[in-house]
């Protein structure tokens, strides 16, 4: 019986609850109610919770945790409401009237270190892996085609360089015309992947100067890159307002639909299995209701798992359960393009993409101390941080923020549960929350979390070193 039946059949729901947890058993009726004694978790300090989301398809792990009665069994009342935009949803988050939501991964980071809103926020999981594409409208994919090279099948080769659009836009800046494109939000993935894309092509994609007043991101820009909220991309090109754009799913899929424009690349493509989204809550927050935290991540990590298990078997259900107008609300084929392990790039041209959506494998719900600092370098790179820091400031920005230590305390109460095994986490006597270097990127330059300013000084394109704007 989950908590939902319990808090039904008791008129005080912590008598229930703790009913459950020392393991008593009581007989109501025909039905039998039982736990295991948890002694070293405590109850939740809050049980009523509101959750917010963008209508992404990486908000399921807060879906299913939520249909799945998995943040019941944690003893969880759980409301999720999906929000305007991330602004919005931040705010709420700061002001106390969301307990907690699905974010950008750079927004933590960026509030924490005020660029924006001035605010502590920790996150202790990570939603997801991959999950983006590039998009052009069909007259540029026109343009672009000539200069991309087919394979024996007739079809574009992937991954497709910027510097197949490079001609595209020499020719607007020669005709005298602005190439526009949208991404969701200035401390979005999908700025700093369009961004990482543009520049590894040859294209400069323009600087922040915050401490001058210009938080355009257009100075010295080839292409001006602009904030377009992600289910108004697909419309927003539509009317030519822009030419292309980054996003999240299931918007890149819905212009294939649409017929109006061109996906010409996967974030995957980009930077293998890179980080996306977190679960974010307000430092306070994580201060007050320190086992409400954990209770929460130990139900996203089952959610994640439900998610990928099994050769991603569930995905079907999954897509069903997006579809609805609470959640994400697109249709369930649109969605189904990506979720289920394929990516549709031009009309006709599906191939198989297994990990465009990683939930849990490769420990993608673990919140790296190298993930974070990757957000921070590209702050950097594009002047969001307009004066050089030391590799140390880094390493204490992704402490601050980043706590893998409370997701070790929810994965450990899972083994003990028994619903999960040790060897489905990391080890967490010796992980130290940096992945090895990584070189899986577009343009193949080496990434070492531990390092940041040496990554820095590998791009063409882009701040470094005492560079200022």
């Amino acid at each position: 019986m989950n908590m939902r039946s319990l808090k039904a059949v008791f008129p005080f729901p912590e008598l229930a609850y703790s009913a459950k947890k020392v393991g008593i058993s009581l007989l109501v009726g025909s039905a039998l109610l039982s736990g295991v004694a948890q002694a070293e978790l405590g109850y939740p300090e809050k049980e009523e919770l509101k959750f917010g989301f963008i209508k992404l398809t990486d908000m399921a792990p807060l879906a299913i945790a939520y249909e799945k009665g998995y943040f019941e069994d944690e003893g969880l009342y759980v409301t999720l409401e999906a929000q305007a935009n991330w602004k919005v949803l931040l705010d709420r988050v700061i002001d106390g009237q969301l307990d907690g939501a699905h974010m950008l991964a750079g927004q933590p980071l960026g509030a924490t270190i005020g660029y924006g809103t001035k605010a502590h926020i920790v996150t202790a999981f990570s939603m997801d892996l991959n999950g983006n594409g590039i998009t052009v409208s069909n007259d540029v994919w026109k343009e672009m085609k000539k200069n991309i090279p087919n394979g024996a099948d007739g079809k574009p080769i992937h991954p497709i360089s910027a510097s197949a659009l490079k001609p595209v836009i020499d020719r607007y800046k020669a005709e005298g015309k602005p190439f526009k494109m949208g991404m969701v939000f200035p401390v979005s993935t999908h700025n700093y992947e369009l961004r990482y894309w543009l520049a590894a092509g040859g294209i400069n994609p323009g600087y922040y100067a915050p401490a001058k007043g210009d938080t355009s991101g257009q100075i010295n820009a080839d292409a001006l890159l602009s904030v377009t909220p992600p289910p108004q991309m697909p419309a927003t090109m539509e009317a030519g307002t822009i030419s292309g754009y980054c996003v999240g799913e299931p918007w890149n899929q819905q212009a294939v639909f649409k017929g109006i424009g061109v996906p010409v690349i996967t974030d995957y493509e980009i930077w293998k299995n890179n980080p996306e989204k977190v679960f974010g809550v307000s430092s306070g927050w994580a201060e007050k209701n320190p086992n409400t935290h954990i209770r929460v991540v130990k139900a996203m990590i089952r959610a994640a798992k439900w998610l990928d298990e099994n050769n991603n078997a569930n995905r079907p259900e999954a897509v069903e359960i997006l579809s609805r107008s609470d959640y994400v609300g697109a249709d369930y084929d649109v969605i189904a393009n990506s979720m289920t392990g394929t990516f549709e790039y031009e009309k006709g041209d599906k191939r198989e993409v297994p990990d465009f959506n990683v939930f849990f494998r490769h420990n993608a719900t673990y919140p790296y101390y190298s993930d974070a600092i990757w957000y921070l370098t590209q702050m950097r790179r594009w002047g969001q941080i307009a004066e050089p820091k030391s590799d140390e400031w880094f390493m204490k920005i992704a402490k601050d923020v980043y706590r893998p230590d409370i997701y070790a305390q929810a994965a450990e109460s899972l083994i003990e549960d028994g619903l999960m095994t040790a060897s489905e986490f990391p080890d967490f006597d010796k992980e130290d929350g940096f992945k090895p270097a990584q070189s899986d990127f577009i343009d193949g330059v080496s990434y070492d979390g531990k390092h940041p300013n040496d990554y820095l000084k590998s791009f063409k394109i882009g701040l470094k070193g005492d560079d200022q704007i």
